[in-house]
């Protein structure tokens, strides 16, 4: 089998993590947008996956205080799945704009809510000290996040959080944010049918400062935060048959093949598809192979909006 560490590893500051991780949002059964017609899933079911994951080699979970539904907290199953697991785990979470414990979204926030916020993710995951913190930006896409990264920084000084991230951001931010302290991880959407991180330079930006690219939405795409669907890239097909790999694992490994900085966290509660999720780190593309998968399809979509997650 397959472990998480065949994809190498990566510092996130000081904690070395293997670049395959697994992403929570799913775990709620309903993802973070509060759609009440999925079941949720079993609590055990949920803690069995997790460790299904951390024995394979999965060192590095990301998730939120707003990945939630009517019946599951992300942050809750986590705490619940590392308080029986004696390894280490590197847990990184978010805050900035969230949502309202009604499940309804809330897309601004105050620099000195943020205090609350980070409260709120020690007290879900049980810890004294939050390992990775991304600020989430909110508002127009180009306003300024200093006064809200500012505050993230001092609760850093205060001992509430290791390390500073950033999520949803332009190359500007990075920027902004590195004057202020240190960033270690920038989370946004990124795949194979998204590259604004490329042709905006943030994933080059990232490789040239020692920042972990994490990219989210790797495999579902313009799908976000719905289920992959049905593969339609003649190109994916083309490539999966060829190292017989599944779609999802093809997009994972390109995602993964953009540099020794990118990591990947793809998310699901199928633990059949968690494994193939780890084995993509494994697998290793040809240059005649990443020089066909980079040249987007002609009229492929690019959704406007921004980054959600």
């Amino acid at each position: 089998m397959s472990t998480a560490a065949e994809a190498g590893t990566w510092k996130l500051g000081d904690m070395e993590v293997n670049r395959i991780g697994y992403g929570a949002m799913r775990l709620t059964g309903n993802g973070m947008m509060g759609n009440s017609d999925n079941a949720p899933i079993d609590r055990d079911v949920a803690v069995g996956l997790l460790h299904k994951a951390f024995e394979q080699g999965v060192n590095h979970v990301d998730t939120a205080a707003f990945y939630f539904s009517p019946l599951r907290s992300a942050n809750e199953l986590i705490n619940r799945a590392l308080s029986s697991w004696s390894g280490d785990v590197v847990v990184v979470t978010k805050v900035g704009p969230g949502r309202h414990p009604s499940g309804e979204w809330l897309d601004t926030i105050r620099p000195d809510e943020l205090r609350g916020q980070v409260e709120e993710n020690l007290r879900q995951l049980g810890r004294d000290c939050l390992d990775v913190v991304n600020l989430r930006a909110g508002g127009p896409r180009t306003a300024s996040i200093a006064e809200h990264f500012g505050a993230l920084a001092e609760l850093r000084e205060a001992g509430l959080v290791r390390h500073l991230g950033l999520s949803a951001v332009l190359p500007e931010h990075v920027t902004e944010a590195q004057k202020i302290a240190p960033v270690v991880c920038v989370q946004n959407s990124y795949g194979l049918d998204w590259r604004r991180a490329d042709e905006s330079g943030l994933v080059d930006l990232c490789r040239e400062q020692g920042i972990a690219f994490v990219p989210f939405f790797a495999v579902s795409g313009l799908r976000r935060e719905a289920a992959a669907g049905q593969e339609h890239d003649a190109r994916v097909h083309s490539v999966a048959r060829a190292h017989n790999a599944t779609p999802a694992q093809v997009r994972l490994a390109w995602t993964l093949h953009r540099g020794p900085h990118v990591l990947a966290i793809p998310g699901t509660t199928n633990p059949a598809h968690l494994a193939e999720n780890i084995a993509a780190g494994s697998l290793r593309l040809t240059e005649e192979e990443l020089v066909l998968l980079g040249k987007p399809d002609e009229g492929t979509v690019r959704d406007s909006a921004p980054d959600a997650r």
